[in-house]
């Protein structure tokens, strides 16, 4: 059996996670994960500054379904089944000990060694005083628990401590789970309920939602029954922030697997970017990112699993959350794609797209806008030339790699250069010189500039219009 909880399905990062959940229910205020580089005798360990717990209370906690998942829980409890806590742990480490003091007592220790439980056959905990680098801590503290991993095997398991490939993927290892930290536990370092610390690093909160940015869309809050909130942003196109902002959004997994549904359960994020079945994730919609809030009552409607990282909404809200999610791809997608049309809507201004898109017989294809200003522009200036000039855009036109562009485009989103991005030279300045000086003939300069604001691919570069 206990063999057994080692295959539930945990991978590290989940499995710190749920362990953190028991720090936070215990009120912690600053949790400190440390990663020890020993090879095969590496160690993890988790503590926080939280109420602790006495020696009957630890060795409860070690007990496998020590809280049956249908009892009523504190509203604020982060806990399931009451498994989280071994099998979290031995589902990365053979060797478990809870070290823990409550306030004016002394420190309490228990270990589950499974090496031992397979030599005794007997489900018992072993009093092994741990070594002191491990508890010294709590000598100055008047509360907290440690839980501390040994005999890591699914991590370290045929390492050498001085092979620097196995160092690298333990460091590896060590960031995914600090990332992973940051995002699942975003909204309580946000409200300072609660602080991280990562190898002796404070942990920044990862806002899935960019809600700090002014081209971030919020969308209606979207309150559904039995306690159930749902809020939807349209997060920014790639040109309205800047590269570290845009680096910092793309989560864990980058940014065409970041869209879709956030699912938290007492603010805690159990599901991060998913689309629950409803849609497959595609490029022009990664955008899209839907909050869900549910009560920790729902647990077994929402099929919460035992990893907590699982959770699948009931038959009965879905059609709820797919209108929901449809509405927020549609305005996800016209950020995405037609970024000028949206100007154009809310400044009332045309504006002149380069490329056209356009559909016949159910097929789409692309056409060069033969009223962009610089085509006109060129086309006026060369009357002779102009039959030739229309051959040359249908040449383009007809050649456009769009199954390549495509292909490029699914395997490494956010890969392609903006307009003129590392070009050579003052090409784009010479280019934007001649587009004003054309306008100056019917505009203002400061007119002319508001026009140019209006152009593709101009519009990307607004510092070099204020410039002119």
């Amino acid at each position: 059996m206990i063999e057994t909880f080692r295959a539930i399905g945990y991978n590290l990062e989940t499995a710190i996670a749920d362990i953190i959940d028991n720090s936070v229910s215990a009120s912690s205020k600053n949790v400190y994960v440390n990663f020890e580089w020993l090879g095969e005798n590496s160690w993890i360990s988790i503590r926080d500054d939280g109420r602790g717990m006495t020696d009957s209370e630890i060795i409860e906690a070690m007990r496998p379904g020590s809280k049956s998942p249908i009892e009523t829980r504190d509203t604020n409890d982060l806990g399931r089944f009451g498994l989280g806590l071994k099998t979290a742990s031995f589902s990365q480490c053979r060797k478990l000990t809870l070290i823990s003091k409550v306030q004016n007592s002394t420190i309490n220790f228990w270990t589950w060694d499974l090496d031992y439980v397979i030599e005794t056959d007997k489900w018992d905990l072993i009093k092994i005083e741990p070594e002191k680098n491990h508890i010294e801590t709590l000598f100055t503290s008047d509360s907290g628990t440690i839980v501390l991993w040994e005999d890591i095997d699914r991590l370290v398991k045929n390492t050498q401590v001085h092979n620097q490939k196995d160092i690298d993927n333990f460091l590896i290892a060590a960031e995914s789970v600090k990332a992973h930290l940051a995002m699942v536990f975003h909204r309580f370092i946000e409200q300072k309920r609660i602080k991280l610390f990562f190898n002796n690093s404070e942990v920044a909160a990862w806002d899935p939602y960019l809600k700090g940015e002014n081209a971030t869309q919020p969308l209606p809050d979207e309150p559904l029954a039995r306690g159930i909130k749902v809020k939807a942003y349209i997060l920014p196109h790639i040109s309205k922030i800047t590269d570290k902002i845009h680096k910092q959004a793309e989560g864990p997994k980058g940014w065409n697997a970041q869209q879709g549904f956030y699912i938290y359960r007492n603010e805690r994020m159990l599901v991060g970017g998913d689309w629950l079945g409803m849609f497959r994730k595609e490029e022009h919609y990664k955008l899209a990112r839907i909050m869900i809030d549910i009560p920790n009552t729902l647990d077994v409607e929402w099929q919460i699993d035992i990893k907590k990282s699982v959770a699948r909404p009931p038959s009965n809200i879905r059609q709820e959350l797919k209108r929901i999610a449809n509405y927020t791809r549609s305005e996800a997608v016209k950020i995405y794609r037609h970024r000028g049309k949206a100007i154009q809507r809310a400044l009332g201004h045309e504006f002149a797209m380069l490329w056209i898109e356009k559909v016949k017989h159910g097929k789409r294809f692309y056409e060069v806008n033969r009223d962009h200003p610089i085509i006109k522009e060129i086309i006026k200036n060369n009357p002779d030339s102009k039959k030739q000039i229309n051959s040359l855009l249908r040449l383009v036109e007809e050649t456009v790699p769009v199954p390549l562009i495509t292909l490029n485009e699914s395997e490494k989103p956010d890969s392609i250069l903006r307009p003129f991005e590392g070009s050579v030279g003052n090409e784009l300045t010479e280019l934007l010189k001649l587009m004003y000086e054309s306008l100056l003939s019917n505009f203002s300069p400061e007119q002319a500039k508001q026009q140019l604001l209006f152009i593709e691919p101009f519009n990307e570069y607004p510092e070099l219009i204020e410039s002119l």
